[in-house]
């Protein structure tokens, strides 16, 4: 079976296929074909039935000699045959052919032109089409979209079912990419965040083979023009610590760093919404309005919405264009980094609040990746367990972790860029004994080290973790600086301390024999 582009060409050129439809025509589409509910916010609410988030179990990509040799096969990137690919790539554009209605978004991803990728999207809900116009970016005027070329394809198709037995997958969801027919496919997910998520991982394939860092993080810049990055997953505080009323944003989640500086790859965010609140965070409660998707919240007969209700899940969303934060660079790029923060949630309370890395420290951290998943998050998970996701984005990486670190490192050196290491996470104890670090303080470290006026400040080396630790910072106890002084018991911090670092080393070893020399030169001392 061969790929063939005239049968998508078809079914996007049809009558009933809509192409770059307005927020308005959206909106009456998906009013009317009862896809979700209209909120007193302004914003549309859609449930995605049993797949509230990712499939990463069901995320394919199609095995051929044009890429076999250039993918970290394993656990996240899954191979699979270019005929199963093909066979359901044919049978998902025939499901959609017999749809009353199609719905297609032309855009890009990448705000450098020197890299942009084109896009195409191809729903079958018009919601989904809407989160795509609100997550890539959009061409400024319908002439401009009708002219696109894609050079990437997205084919959603969410109440398509595989058959496992004859399609070769896990499950009845598939999520798949193919690099050589350009091509992403999805289907039996209902889950709009695999397509934002699909196309960050072709970007993380396409950009460093051009030696172009792809990076998950947010990014904002100063008045000065000072860039700042900020690295971490889920509840580290990425997304708050970049929301800053002094600094503009230029992006919340994906980046590039090319030699022009950084750029977002997105065109908006897709924040977390479980209790959200205009007195907690703002910008992204106020951006919460007309054309603004959001996933699974709770809305009660009057279309007030319950952001504290998990109902359905504690992964509620919201997606909106970037363009309704006040505060952004526009369009969303600016120049070099002058600092690295990478965010960690330690919630065994041992890390610094804040410590300067070297080069060397800033790959072995970067490769880390650490945070801490809490008790009662997953089942099984009574007491804090360490989580590390290689690059702070294990999941969407298709090439070997040291190509990202190599990148980075070079770069690192190339603009002279400053790495922290902040802990957002506990002091004093573990979780459920101490104290989580509070984001005042926080804010004050960050600050500090962004406007440059932590670079002055005397630093002690930490006997334990051999970490660089500020003595002193404005308007921050000097008690939480240094972790070890705010336990009451000395022993028991040196037990967890002691205790992580092994943790930190049993993770390294899967990187193997190539990197662990940066054991010895940017590992914990102790």
């Amino acid at each position: 079976m061969s790929f063939d582009t005239s049968a998508l060409n078809a079914l996007i050129d049809k009558p009933t296929s809509h192409l770059q439809l307005t927020k308005t025509e959206l909106y009456n589409k998906i009013l009317s074909r009862g896809e979700a509910e209209l909120t007193e916010l302004g914003a549309i609410n859609a449930k995605t039935g049993e797949y509230t988030g990712r499939s990463p179990k069901d995320k394919y990509i199609v095995n051929n000699p044009q890429v076999i040799d250039d993918i970290d096969w394993g656990t996240v990137n899954q191979p699979i045959s270019e005929d199963k690919f093909l066979n359901l790539y044919h049978q998902v554009l025939e499901y959609l052919d017999a749809k009353d209605e199609v719905f297609v978004f032309n855009g890009y991803a990448g705000s450098d032109k020197d890299s942009q990728l084109k896009l195409t999207v191809v729903n079958e809900f018009a919601w989904h089409n809407l989160f795509a116009q609100n997550m890539f970016i959009r061409p400024h005027s319908k002439s401009e979209a009708e002219k696109i070329k894609a050079d990437f394809t997205i084919i959603s198709a969410p109440t398509f079912k595989a058959d496992p037995e004859k399609d070769g997958t896990r499950s009845e969801t598939f999520v798949i990419v193919s690099f050589k027919h350009k091509t992403v496919l999805i289907g039996g997910t209902e889950y709009a965040g695999e397509m934002k998520k699909s196309i960050f991982s072709v970007m993380n394939y396409l950009l460093p083979k051009r030696d172009i860092m792809s990076m998950h993080c947010s990014a904002n810049v100063g008045r000065k023009g000072d860039v700042a990055l900020f690295f971490g997953l889920s509840g580290t505080g990425k997304t708050t610590l970049s929301a800053d009323p002094d600094r503009k944003l230029i992006g919340d989640d994906e980046h590039g760093w090319n030699e022009n500086g950084v750029f977002n790859i997105e065109g908006g965010c897709y924040a977390k919404a479980i209790n959200l609140s205009a007195e907690k965070e703002p910008q992204i409660f106020d951006a919460i309005r007309y054309g603004t998707v959001l996933e699974n919240l709770v809305v009660d007969e009057h279309g007030y919405i319950d952001f504290d209700d998990n109902k359905y899940t504690e992964n509620t969303r919201a997606a909106y264009p970037i363009e309704h934060i006040d505060n952004i660079v526009v369009p969303s790029k600016a120049s070099h980094p002058n600092t690295i923060i990478f965010l960690t949630a330690d919630a065994f309370g041992v890390l610094p609040p804040i410590s300067k890395l070297s080069k060397d420290q800033a790959m072995y951290h970067f490769l880390s990746g650490f945070t801490s998943k809490l008790a009662g998050t997953e089942r099984g998970i009574t007491e804090p367990q360490p989580s590390f996701s290689t690059c702070f984005g294990a999941p969407f990486l298709p090439l070997n972790a040291k190509v990202y670190a190599d990148l980075l490192g070079d770069l690192i050196d190339k603009h002279e860029v400053d790495v922290y290491l902040v802990n957002t996470g506990w002091t004093g104890g573990v979780y459920g004994k101490g104290n989580r670090i509070e984001l005042k303080y926080t804010r004050k470290m960050v600050n500090s080290a962004i406007n440059g006026s932590l670079k002055n400040s005397t630093f002690e080396e930490d006997e334990i973790f051999g970490l660089s630790i500020p003595t002193e910072i404005e308007g921050v106890p000097t008690t939480i600086l240094q972790p070890k002084n705010a336990w009451h018991d000395k022993d028991a911090y040196d037990k967890q301390a002691t205790d992580l670092i092994e943790r930190f080393r049993e993770n390294f070893k899967k990187f193997g024999e190539e990197t662990q020399q940066l054991q010895q030169t940017g590992g914990f001392k102790g």
